[in-house]
């Protein structure tokens, strides 16, 4: 057991992939053999990953989750900035360009149109909350938006790390929101071609939510809507706050 202790700390990434890679696998069986397919793994999977994390937490006495226990090190490594940052760039490799200038317009005012909706949704969400400062409504604004744009929105404008938490959490709802309900209306709001997919990309914005979603609705989908989904985080991170934030200054 010494020995296995051993191999296991010095091989942390490799641990980390395997227990993604049971995560997944036992979301899998679950989201066949109970679900029936109508809940895709990866939001099991997503689940499953929030409840391990707050009991490492808890065993681990730490705030990194699972990491904080010794033999699960390696998931802070695979879970932090690199890994995410490459496997968004990742995503997006599959699309052909020729599709994506065919997208003009349309994908350019999905990508406002999404970000002014969910902003506005989040700032409403706030003031309901009873929030009146332009920080706090700007910061909670951008989480809905993504569970990037929203503390990357708070550390530029200020905001404290109770705003910035209560963004994330936004998000991450958002995310698992649209990772569930993407397979379950595609056919209902036709998001079969790559086309739409990118409109779709753009109009939602959460790169993970996005990218799980079409994964299983339609594979072949997942570049296209990752694409714009990526471009709306980049765009949301400049514009939220800067634009939204003087506006949202100015009236308050």
């Amino acid at each position: 057991m010494t020995e296995l202790i051993q191999v296991i700390d010095s091989y942390g990434l490799i641990v980390a992939f395997l227990v993604v890679g049971i995560v997944f696998l036992f979301s899998s069986i679950i989201s066949k053999k109970v679900f029936r397919s109508k809940i895709p793994a990866s939001a099991i999977a997503i689940f499953i990953g929030l409840v391990l994390g707050y009991f490492g937490g808890i065993f681990g006495g730490g705030t990194n989750g699972l990491a904080d226990i010794r033999i699960f090190k390696g998931l802070g490594f695979m879970g932090g900035g690199m890994f995410r940052d490459f496997t968004i760039v990742a995503t997006a490799i599959g699309a052909s360009f020729l599709l994506i200038k065919k997208s003009g317009m349309l994908g350019m005012i999905s990508l406002f149109l999404g970000l002014v909706v969910f902003f506005t949704i989040g700032v409403a969400l706030g003031w309901i909350w009873g929030f009146r400062d332009a920080v706090s409504l700007t910061t909670i604004g951008a989480g809905a938006c993504t569970y990037i744009v929203g503390p990357i929105t708070g550390a530029a404008i200020g905001a404290s790390s109770d705003i910035i938490a209560l963004s994330i959490g936004i998000g991450v709802v958002k995310t698992i929101t649209v990772i569930i309900l993407t397979p379950i209306l595609a056919k209902r709001i036709g998001l079969n071609s790559e086309g739409a997919a990118m409109s779709y990309g753009g109009l939602m914005g959460t790169t993970s939510g996005v990218a799980a979603g079409l994964a299983a609705t339609d594979p072949k989908l997942v570049p296209y809507g990752a694409v714009t989904a990526t471009f709306y985080s980049g765009l949301g991170c400049l514009i939220c706050p800067s634009v939204f934030y003087l506006i949202l200054e100015y009236f308050l």
